[in-house]
């Protein structure tokens, strides 16, 4: 059976829930399923032990296009800069502080299905935003998800000119002051289970000498790092 069979089959949505789907992600779904996965968390997939039904593969298959019209975008955009600029600002609108805020205002928290409440530093929301990006592929094709990206997350949400100011390397900046002022910061790393879910977190703290400067908390080493340093920063630095 089919990815999309499969979902009309399990997955139903309420025709009172069309109109939510429509007005929060302000695109028509031909497919409502697909986009009933694309907010369905992993704690609250039904079919985990046979067939996963949750969002991670369309997280999976939206980032890729979701990194490939900004790449174009911005290439565009920007036809004087060079690899290292273009790179920085994709990194900077793709992240998922940028993800998370962007789903945010959209309302996609409304649509979430899922046993955990959002938690601080929780990239759900931004998780299920590139899920929904998968789902528009796989509903209307490249050309339409590329007018999407552009007409509904790029054009309203990022400021392109404030981006170029924005500063998101927060380990670079911390380990380059600590260097310029002859001061050793170390980062020390833990891998911990998750006691909600069966996945294990990251646990990163900045530490000069025995003090800590900051913590943090992630999916994976470098996003627990980056708020670390970021805590850090924005502590004993930008203050």
């Amino acid at each position: 059976m089919g990815l999309i069979p499969f979902i009309r089959k399990y997955f139903t949505t309420p025709r009172k829930h069309h109109l939510s789907f429509r007005q929060v992600l302000n695109y028509r779904p031909k497919h409502f399923g697909l986009f009933q996965l694309a907010v369905t968390h992993k704690s609250a997939d039904p079919f985990s032990a046979n067939q996963p039904m949750n969002n991670e593969r369309l997280e999976y298959l939206g980032d890729a296009i979701l990194n490939a019209v900004i790449a174009e975008h911005l290439y565009h955009n920007y036809p004087g800069r060079q690899e290292g600029f273009l790179t920085k600002m994709r990194a900077k609108i793709v992240s998922r502080d940028t993800l998370n805020d962007i789903a945010r205002q959209m309302g996609l928290n409304r649509l979430m299905i899922c046993r955990l409440e959002e938690q601080p530093g929780s990239n759900l929301l931004g998780n299920a935003l590139e899920a929904v990006v998968g789902a528009i592929f796989l509903d209307a094709g490249f050309k339409k998800t590329r007018r999407y990206i552009i007409d509904n997350l790029l054009q309203p949400y990022i400021n392109l000119r404030e981006f170029e100011c924005l500063t998101f390397d927060y380990k670079s900046q911390l380990i380059e002051w600590s260097q310029k002022n002859d001061i050793d910061v170390t980062f020390e790393d833990l891998e911990q289970p998750d006691g909600d879910i069966a996945q294990t977190v990251f646990v990163s703290r900045v530490k000069l000498h025995d003090q800590i400067l900051g913590k943090g908390r992630g999916h994976s080493k470098k996003e627990a790092q980056q708020k670390a340093a970021k805590e850090a920063f924005d502590l004993y630095i930008q203050s």
